[in-house]
């Protein structure tokens, strides 16, 4: 039975084909041979029946096409033909169309082909139940799911699509599926160029593979590279990460992608979330790069310790991680702030360093600050700070000042400081809060002795080989001197200016970190 053409749709086609037809002179279809002609104005309603022989199918042209078939019905008054059985028509080297039927007008030079459709051209092979093909602007169109198979590797399905011949481009709608061998494509449009392989989505898309999974709503992927660039709602799900920004570039071949603006990291394994306006990771090697507000949080029980700076770097895999923080690093927990220039952290060591940049031919360093920690009242600063973490549960273990420590502590109740100074420092930590500090060499203290009604009862100052301070409610209690070799108690009317600070004295207590807000809070620079 003849299948019949969809009106309204030809009639569509047949409107927008007008503009054209004024501006053309109309030619006639021509038949070139036929095994059998026959012609009945009666059984056949003005049409001359052409029939295939033995050999040869019936040959008919057009300004450029040529076509065969079994059996054609041609209508010489409106220049129309209808073709069955194994159709082929071909337009110079650029399509070769087959289907069991087919209808051409030859003065819209519109066709409409069924059954068993597949239209070649030299970089792909679109297959369909039905297809109109529309000669005067070199476009194909199907309505009724189709499939096309890229010359390499890319087979692409969809409800609606539509070729530009010309651009050999493919707009496809609803239900977009492309497979790839590596990758599957899923989308409710996509526009895909068969030349170069590129896809550009237009709504919301998910490209799964086993390494990783990518999440957008607007984006560009180059199937024959496989890059592609990701922006609106874009998200890259690792194996044990994912990744959100506002745009993401990523190259599968070595597994890299970089991020831009609003950017957030998880990593499941580590516990650890990263943010910034700017990364590149680095999958396969394990390393991430981010930069412009960037912080890192790490859970640590029911706590997180955040560390902020200009860039932060992260290398090695969930045994081995490295974080290096540097340029104006800072750390926050409820329990310990601190800042340095440099902070790195290594998780198989348990160590955090904090690190004082001091090169003196680096004319962007003209001052220098020594690192520094606050565990709440107490201000701690040296050369270079380290503090140790329990590998089990990330509790502050022990803390380690190298040269030029310095502890600093307001009187609860005055306007004077406790004050612990000395080449070094070793502290000891019970549930992250500070309990012990050991001050070895030249070690020189001040300190507000007041009584159980917390008043003021004198106020010591001495110099020892040793010091050993132990510290209660989160504050200095007592003070204990090895090898005392110079002391005094004054009271506080004949404790002058001129005592009231140990060499090294430096007040940075408003720089001591609250919230997670204030990480991002500029310092107004002060030497040493």
């Amino acid at each position: 039975m003849k299948k019949k053409i969809n009106k309204y749709l030809f009639t569509s086609l047949f409107l927008i084909s007008l503009t054209n037809l004024f501006s053309q002179e109309r030619t006639r279809i021509q038949i070139d041979s036929a095994g059998f002609f026959e012609k009945n104005d009666v059984k056949f309603s003005d049409a001359t029946v052409l029939t295939r022989d033995n050999k040869n199918k019936v040959k008919i042209s057009h300004e450029g096409i040529e076509l065969w078939c079994n059996q054609a019905y041609f209508y010489e008054k409106s220049n129309y033909i209808e073709a069955y059985g194994d159709v082929v028509l071909i337009q110079g080297d650029t399509i070769n169309l087959s289907s069991q039927y087919l209808e051409y007008n030859g003065n819209t030079k519109i066709a409409f082909a069924s059954g068993d459709v597949e239209l070649i051209e030299p970089t792909s092979v679109l297959s369909t139940d039905s297809l109109y093909f529309n000669r005067i602007n070199q476009q194909a169109f199907y309505n009724n799911f189709g499939r096309v198979i890229k010359v390499k590797e890319d087979t692409i399905y969809s409800k609606i699509g539509k070729f530009f011949i010309e651009k050999k481009k493919y707009e496809f709608r609803e239900n977009v599926l492309l497979k790839n061998p590596r990758y599957n494509i899923t989308t409710s449009r996509l526009d895909f160029y068969t030349e170069n392989g590129h896809a550009y989505f237009y709504g919301p898309t998910e490209i799964i593979s086993d390494e990783s999974n990518i999440f957008c709503e607007l984006g560009f992927y180059d199937t024959n590279y496989d890059n592609g660039y990701f922006i609106k709602k874009s998200r890259i799900d690792f194996n044990n990460s994912t990744i959100y920004a506002d745009s993401i570039y990523f190259d599968r071949n070595i597994n890299f992608a970089s991020a831009t603006n609003n950017i957030k990291i998880i990593d499941t394994i580590n516990a650890n979330t990263t943010r910034g306006n700017y990364a590149e990771i680095f999958k396969d090697k394990d390393s991430m790069y981010i930069t412009q507000k960037a912080i890192i949080a790490s859970k640590q029980g029911v706590d997180s310790l955040y560390i902020h700076s200009d860039t932060i770097l992260i290398t090695g895999n969930e045994d081995n991680r490295i974080i290096r923080a540097f340029k104006n690093a800072r750390i926050f927990k409820q329990d310990l702030s601190g800042r340095a220039d440099s902070i790195h952290y290594n998780k198989s060591k348990g160590l955090a360093q904090f690190i004082n940049i001091n090169n003196k031919k680096d004319l962007s360093f003209k001052k220098t600050k020594k690192p520094i920690i606050f565990n709440f009242n107490n201000q701690i600063t040296g050369d270079t700070i380290h503090l140790k973490f329990q590998k089990n549960t990330n509790k502050i273990d022990s803390l380690i000042v190298y040269n030029n420590a310095f502890v600093l502590e307001k009187d609860s109740l005055g306007i004077g400081f406790n004050q612990i100074s000395g080449k070094a420092l070793y502290g000891g930590f019970y549930n992250n809060e500070l309990k012990s500090i050991d001050i070895i060499k030249n070690a020189e203290s001040i300190y507000y002795l007041r009584n159980d009604k917390q008043e003021l009862v004198t106020i010591d100052r001495s110099k020892s080989a040793k010091l050993k301070v132990y510290f209660k409610a989160n504050e200095m209690d007592r003070i204990q001197k090895i090898n005392q070799i110079d002391g005094k108690t004054y009271p506080e009317n004949e404790f002058n200016d001129n005592l009231k600070e140990l060499k090294g004295f430096n007040n940075r207590l408003d720089e001591k970190i609250n919230s997670i807000n204030e990480l991002f809070n500029k310092i107004k620079e002060r030497e040493n």
